[in-house]
């Protein structure tokens, strides 16, 4: 695996505006490992000149949610795709390794589909309720999350993404979780630095 998952973080930067370079570099200097670009409800221009603007500034690999254009485009190192998203067997024709792909799988079915496809981890969920996805769906339960993380194909690492805090991460850790994905918990927060350093912290707590 060559992208290090323990800690995703995923900006939108249209809602964070001014602040989102300053956001993204605490965020990195808090111990974040790769940053995702989240834009739902902007068009393709304005998530290509933000994400340019973060592969510019941040050590730390920058993806693009949901468009490959996108993310080739602006010299990220990869795309996450959704389950409405181009198929990530056709993304991979179109970007051969080591351009990083992830994949979103929430339900057996998902996982079924994902399996043969080829992506470099999986991002499952949501395991807790969420209030920073309207669609992540019921949550799955930390019990789900294993379960779908077992279907992953071998060296295909499972990331836990919603309703992740902190005093959560050994309770998935536990459970095979190669890495978390969280966003109010890191750009929610008063002190972004802060708050991503108490979740890598929390990750790296089991090694101690």
């Amino acid at each position: 695996m060559p992208f290090d998952v323990r800690l995703i973080a995923i900006l939108d930067p249209a809602a964070l505006g001014t602040r989102a370079l300053d956001a993204a570099r605490a965020a990195e200097a808090g111990g974040v490992t790769l940053l995702q670009v989240r834009m739902k409800d902007s068009g393709a221009g304005d998530v290509l000149r933000w994400t340019a603007r973060l592969v510019a500034v941040l050590r730390i690999p920058v993806w693009v949610n949901d468009r490959l254009d996108v993310a080739l485009l602006a010299g990220a190192t990869g795309v996450h795709l959704g389950q409405d998203d181009l198929p990530v067997d056709r993304a991979r024709d179109l970007a051969p390794r080591p351009f990083g792909l992830g994949v979103s799988v929430g339900t057996p079915a998902e996982a079924a589909r994902a399996r043969g496809m080829g992506a470099d981890y999986w991002s499952i969920g949501s395991v807790y309720a969420t209030g920073s996805k309207p669609d992540a769906g019921p949550p799955i339960g930390p019990v789900g999350f294993a379960a779908l993380a077992a279907r992953a194909p071998a060296g295909v690492p499972g990331v836990a993404i919603g309703g992740i805090t902190a005093a959560r991460i050994a309770e998935v850790k536990a459970l095979g979780a190669a890495g978390v994905a969280v966003i109010h918990a890191v750009f929610g927060a008063p002190d972004i630095e802060r708050a991503a350093r108490a979740l890598r912290d929390a990750w790296e707590e089991g090694k101690r």
